[in-house]
Protein backbone atom coordinates (compact mmCIF):
# COMPACT_ATOMS: atom_id res chain seq x y z
CA UNK A 1 0.00 0.00 0.00
CA UNK A 2 1.47 3.55 -1.09
CA UNK A 3 2.28 6.10 1.67
CA UNK A 4 0.36 9.25 1.52
CA UNK A 5 2.81 12.17 0.69
CA UNK A 6 1.21 14.43 3.59
CA UNK A 7 1.60 11.56 6.31
CA UNK A 8 5.47 11.20 5.39
CA UNK A 9 5.68 14.62 5.46
CA UNK A 10 4.45 15.01 8.75
CA UNK A 11 6.04 12.15 9.99
CA UNK A 12 9.44 14.27 8.98
CA UNK A 13 7.98 17.49 10.79
CA UNK A 14 7.08 15.81 14.09
CA UNK A 15 10.51 14.55 14.39
CA UNK A 16 11.68 18.34 13.64
CA UNK A 17 9.58 19.67 15.64
CA UNK A 18 10.20 17.26 18.82
CA UNK A 19 13.92 18.08 17.94
CA UNK A 20 13.40 21.81 18.51
CA UNK A 21 11.62 21.54 21.63
CA UNK A 22 14.06 19.36 23.13
CA UNK A 23 17.25 21.34 21.76
CA UNK A 24 15.75 24.94 22.48
CA UNK A 25 14.51 23.89 26.59
CA UNK A 26 18.47 22.33 26.47
CA UNK A 27 20.03 25.27 25.34
CA UNK A 28 18.27 27.66 27.34
CA UNK A 29 19.99 26.28 30.16
CA UNK A 30 22.97 27.46 28.83
CA UNK A 31 21.73 30.93 28.10
CA UNK A 32 21.19 30.18 24.49
CA UNK A 33 18.75 29.33 21.85
CA UNK A 34 18.21 26.99 18.48
CA UNK A 35 18.01 30.00 16.18
CA UNK A 36 21.23 31.09 18.05
CA UNK A 37 23.10 28.06 17.64
CA UNK A 38 22.59 27.40 14.37
CA UNK A 39 23.61 31.25 13.79
CA UNK A 40 27.06 30.35 16.08
CA UNK A 41 27.37 27.10 13.70
CA UNK A 42 26.42 29.06 10.08
CA UNK A 43 29.05 32.05 11.74
CA UNK A 44 31.68 29.34 12.63
CA UNK A 45 32.05 27.45 9.47
CA UNK A 46 31.84 31.09 7.42
CA UNK A 47 33.71 33.39 9.64
CA UNK A 48 33.20 36.68 7.85
CA UNK A 49 30.14 35.75 5.46
CA UNK A 50 27.35 38.52 5.06
CA UNK A 51 23.75 38.12 6.15
CA UNK A 52 22.64 37.37 3.00
CA UNK A 53 24.84 34.10 3.00
CA UNK A 54 24.10 33.04 6.69
CA UNK A 55 20.41 34.08 6.43
CA UNK A 56 20.50 31.25 3.69
CA UNK A 57 22.20 29.15 5.74
CA UNK A 58 19.81 29.20 8.82
CA UNK A 59 16.78 29.03 6.76
CA UNK A 60 15.70 32.63 7.13
CA UNK A 61 15.10 35.64 6.03
CA UNK A 62 17.80 38.67 5.74
CA UNK A 63 15.74 41.06 7.68
CA UNK A 64 14.94 38.10 10.49
CA UNK A 65 18.76 37.05 10.53
CA UNK A 66 19.69 40.57 10.67
CA UNK A 67 17.43 41.03 13.57
CA UNK A 68 18.71 37.78 15.72
CA UNK A 69 22.70 39.07 14.47
CA UNK A 70 21.60 42.68 16.26
CA UNK A 71 20.68 40.67 19.37
CA UNK A 72 23.73 38.62 19.30
CA UNK A 73 25.82 41.21 19.02
CA UNK A 74 24.41 42.84 22.08
CA UNK A 75 24.71 39.73 24.00
CA UNK A 76 28.45 40.21 22.87
CA UNK A 77 28.44 36.44 21.24
CA UNK A 78 29.47 37.97 17.32
CA UNK A 79 30.84 41.10 15.76
CA UNK A 80 30.04 42.48 13.04
CA UNK A 81 32.07 45.21 10.77
CA UNK A 82 31.97 46.69 7.44
CA UNK A 83 32.78 44.27 4.71
CA UNK A 84 32.57 44.53 0.78
CA UNK A 85 30.17 47.26 -0.30
CA UNK A 86 27.32 47.46 1.73
CA UNK A 87 27.97 44.37 3.12
CA UNK A 88 28.28 43.43 6.71
CA UNK A 89 30.38 40.57 7.84
CA UNK A 90 30.14 38.82 11.09
CA UNK A 91 32.33 36.66 13.50
CA UNK A 92 32.11 34.74 16.27
CA UNK A 93 33.63 36.51 19.87
CA UNK A 94 35.53 34.30 22.21
CA UNK A 95 31.82 34.24 24.16
CA UNK A 96 30.23 33.63 21.28
CA UNK A 97 33.09 30.20 20.67
CA UNK A 98 32.56 29.17 24.03
CA UNK A 99 28.85 29.32 23.59
CA UNK A 100 29.00 27.76 20.66
CA UNK A 101 30.92 25.13 22.13
CA UNK A 102 28.45 24.21 25.41
CA UNK A 103 25.95 24.41 22.98
CA UNK A 104 27.22 21.75 20.40
CA UNK A 105 27.83 19.18 23.53
CA UNK A 106 23.59 20.07 24.55
CA UNK A 107 22.86 19.41 20.92
CA UNK A 108 25.12 16.06 20.81
CA UNK A 109 23.62 14.79 23.59
CA UNK A 110 19.52 15.31 22.87
CA UNK A 111 20.38 14.57 18.59
CA UNK A 112 22.36 11.27 20.01
CA UNK A 113 19.05 10.47 22.36
CA UNK A 114 16.99 11.26 19.77
CA UNK A 115 18.01 8.91 17.17
CA UNK A 116 19.41 6.06 19.74
CA UNK A 117 16.42 3.72 18.93
CA UNK A 118 18.17 3.57 15.17
CA UNK A 119 21.01 1.22 14.48
CA UNK A 120 24.27 2.95 12.80
CA UNK A 121 23.01 1.31 8.96
CA UNK A 122 19.49 2.84 9.62
CA UNK A 123 20.85 6.50 10.48
CA UNK A 124 23.26 6.24 7.60
CA UNK A 125 20.11 5.24 5.41
CA UNK A 126 17.91 7.79 6.93
CA UNK A 127 20.88 10.40 6.34
CA UNK A 128 20.90 9.34 2.55
CA UNK A 129 17.29 9.40 1.98
CA UNK A 130 17.31 13.03 3.45
CA UNK A 131 20.07 14.19 1.33
CA UNK A 132 18.82 13.12 -1.57
CA UNK A 133 14.88 14.97 -0.87
CA UNK A 134 17.26 17.95 -0.13
CA UNK A 135 19.85 18.10 -2.36
CA UNK A 136 16.28 18.40 -5.06
CA UNK A 137 15.27 21.49 -4.36
CA UNK A 138 14.02 22.59 -7.53
CA UNK A 139 11.90 19.01 -7.54
CA UNK A 140 9.97 20.31 -4.68
CA UNK A 141 9.55 23.88 -6.40
CA UNK A 142 8.70 22.27 -9.95
CA UNK A 143 5.61 19.82 -8.02
CA UNK A 144 4.22 22.88 -6.37
CA UNK A 145 3.79 24.44 -9.71
CA UNK A 146 2.50 21.77 -11.21
CA UNK A 147 -0.22 21.10 -8.95
CA UNK A 148 -0.69 25.20 -8.84
CA UNK A 149 -1.36 25.14 -12.46
CA UNK A 150 -3.96 22.41 -12.27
Amino acid sequence: MPIDPQTLGRAVKQAQYRHHRALDTQLAAIGTSLAQWDALRAIARSPGASARVLAEETFQTQQAFGTLATRMQARGLIERTPGHGRAIEHRLTPHGQHILRAANDVADKVLTASFAALSEHERTVLLELLHRIGDRPDAVIEGTRERAGE
